[in-house]
């Protein structure tokens, strides 16, 4: 009979590791509170519950215990719930973060002051509780990040400069977070990199490493909105091997020892700065398209194993080559969609390697907010940068989409 791992969510965001863990010889058990969840179409078993609800999620598996063996591991990819993991895991007696691991991944002011504890180098930063700390922060240190301490995927993160309104951001950003908290950074000036790393006791490897895209910043300022990533890095060398080494630090600092950990990292003048990690697979396209299409490497299939308890395969996570891959996404102006042209033509491309919208004519777009309203993305190959980008502008210039402000005109983006 197959193991069967259970994968707590069902959108798109997890149909690779579903089908990760089917190539693995394993049977998948998903669920997710969307009864028209895509991976309910293939996974082997279903069950519409909440991913957030851990009362719900333990009395459906012993309600099913009764018919069938029980899960052989617990993970999840691209959402953010370590600590739904981490209570499964422990009710279940299965391989998973630690709940302090899980608590200090979900509260960035608990994690930084973890971090700052260890010796991990990160920026300054501290709560901000009133409009007049704000401002007395502001000028103090000039250009600041204000984010919630609790949400994720860019949601309530302003980077407020001299001269911007901090009233109206602050109220915002307390908006998006769950606790009604939010904390303010140091703005680092320097080249962004997502790192992913796959931890196994005292062994660690960084497969996962892009430099983060944010030339929108501009348009949507002060918001922060990144536009997808490049891989490989420009950051080589020394460079590279002291942000892995940051990330893989910053990680056991919160207790991860078997499991993945991805990082949100600048190069900065003093070298690396740890901004965030999450006790978590990314989404987003880093490992699942832009790492293997690159490298070679498929880190999810490793995490798949330690969510079963065994060590990873360390000679699958060696790099077998360099390929030129990027991903980016539409952020078209919101309103009533009308059409979008070009997508079967950008498709046909060998080197379009993913181009998927979300929406169709008649859904109404709304203002790109966080990362959770992109419009769609699409992942480019090429065999040196140049040409890469080329392809980045076709794609742009070939797919339209076509909205309708209400009380405008139709209009192009």
């Amino acid at each position: 009979m197959k193991r069967t791992l259970l994968v707590l969510g069902g959108s798109s965001d997890q149909l690779f590791l579903v089908r990760t863990a089917q190539r693995l010889g394993l049977a998948v058990l998903c669920l997710d509170m969307n009864p028209r969840s895509p991976a309910f179409q293939e996974a082997e078993e279903q069950a519409v519950v909440s991913t957030r609800d851990v009362p719900a999620i333990l009395a459906y598996l012993a309600e099913r215990r009764r018919t069938r063996p029980e899960v052989a591991g617990v993970l999840t990819m691209a959402s953010d719930i370590p600590d739904v993991v981490a209570a499964v895991a422990e009710a279940l007696g299965l391989p998973g973060p630690s709940r302090t691991t899980a608590r200090l991944a979900t509260d960035k002011l608990a994690m930084k002051q973890c971090f700052r504890a260890a010796g991990v180098p990160i920026p300054w930063f501290a709560e901000v509780t009133s409009l007049a700390e704000l401002e007395r922060v502001r000028a103090e240190r000039g250009t600041v990040v204000l984010k919630p301490i609790d949400r994720s995927g860019s949601r309530g993160v302003f980077v407020l400069r001299p001269g911007d309104e901090a009233q109206a951001l602050l109220e915002q950003s307390r908006g998006f977070a769950y606790s009604g908290r939010v904390m303010v950074e140091e703005y680092l000036e320097g080249p962004q990199v997502s790192t992913e790393s796959v931890l196994w006791d005292g062994r660690a490897a960084t497969p996962g490493f892009a430099d983060r895209n944010y030339e929108l910043n501009a348009r949507f300022a002060p918001q922060v909105m990144e536009n997808g990533g490049w891989v490989p890095s420009r950051l080589e060398g020394l460079e590279r091997r002291a942000l892995e080494d940051a990330t893989v630090a910053a990680a056991r600092a919160l207790g991860i020892e078997r499991g993945t950990a991805k990082g949100d990292l600048v190069w900065t003048a003093d070298g690396p700065k740890v901004i965030e990690i999450a006790a978590r697979l990314s989404g987003g396209d880093l490992c699942e398209s832009l790492v293997p299409l690159s490298s070679g490497v498929d880190y999810v299939r490793e995490a798949v194993r330690i969510a079963l308890g065994e060590e990873p395969d360390w000679a699958a996570l060696e790099p077998k080559r360099a390929r030129p891959v990027a991903n980016r996404y539409f952020f078209p102006e919101p309103g009533l969609l009308e059409a979008v042209h070009g997508l079967e033509r950008a498709r046909a491309q060998p080197w379009v390697k993913k181009l998927e919208v979300w929406y169709r004519p008649g859904d109404e777009v709304p203002p790109s907010l966080s990362h959770a309203h992109r419009f769609g993305v699409f992942v480019v190959v090429a065999d040196d940068r140049e040409a890469l980008e080329r392809r980045i502008r076709w794609v742009y210039d070939t797919v339209k989409i076509v909205t309708r402000p209400a009380g405008e005109l139709a209009r192009a983006s």
